[in-house]
């Protein structure tokens, strides 16, 4: 630990080392983020879960691992210049399609949104079955149904979807000079082009209602059935 840490003596400081240890021994074991009801629920009463975040974000700084936000909690992930030690060659078991990556980028980016709205971004029907994969995967959810002519549908991501890239909010998504920069967006970029600043909030819009017990169909939000051209 850090000289802050270890130096510290009498009763106080000798329950805040304790604290310390418990939220530790907690953050390494948990295969998933941890947010901060999750650690004062273990931790003694009237512990500042913030200050004991801090401190430890601190001694791991340095490290072969760091204490890092994902998803809305925190987590020890490999130290990014050292994650290439770590790497290894592994047969992949199921890739996603072009048009399933395409799908997951709409949401993360337009969240909330429809199938329909997913369409006409991509300017391409999309299938059941790129929806229902990521579903599957836990990467996008549910959320709600639009409140237009329909009730379609409305999509988000997930916190797996957040953990999984390594991202606290979605709000942490490259931006255009980001995605530039990374020569993902190359050749002519047309006039007022913009990456919508995404927001994954919990909480439904004023444009959504529950979805309560409405089944889900399979043209549920005006999907193109039979002439679907998603098949990339």
């Amino acid at each position: 630990m850090s000289g802050r840490i270890t130096e510290l003596s009498g009763p106080a400081a000798r329950g805040r080392r304790e604290a310390l240890r418990i939220a530790e021994a907690m953050l390494f074991a948990s295969a998933t983020p941890l947010g901060a009801a999750d650690l004062a629920a273990r931790l003694p009463e009237g512990t500042d879960v913030g200050a004991v975040i801090r401190d430890l974000q601190g001694a791991y700084a340095g490290r072969g691992v760091n204490l890092v936000a994902v998803a809305g909690g925190w987590m020890f992930r490999t130290a990014d210049d050292l994650s290439w030690l770590l790497q290894r060659e592994a047969e992949q078991t199921r890739k996603l399609s072009r048009a399933a990556l395409e799908t997951l980028s709409i949401i993360a980016y337009h969240q909330p949104v429809t199938r329909a709205e997913i369409e006409e971004v991509r300017g391409v029907s999309i299938s059941k079955g790129s929806l229902d994969l990521l579903m599957e995967i836990g990467w996008i959810r549910m959320r709600g149904r639009r409140k237009t002519p329909g009730r379609p549908v409305t999509y988000g991501t997930t916190a797996e979807f957040l953990a999984h890239f390594g991202l606290d909010t979605v709000s942490d998504l490259p931006g255009l000079e980001e995605l530039r920069g990374a020569g993902l967006l190359e050749g002519h970029i047309p006039p007022g082009f913009k990456i919508p600043a995404p927001s994954d909030a919990e909480g439904l819009t004023d444009e959504e209602d529950p979805l309560g017990d409405e089944p889900v169909g399979e043209d549920d939000d005006g999907a193109a059935g039979e002439g679907d051209a998603d098949r990339d």
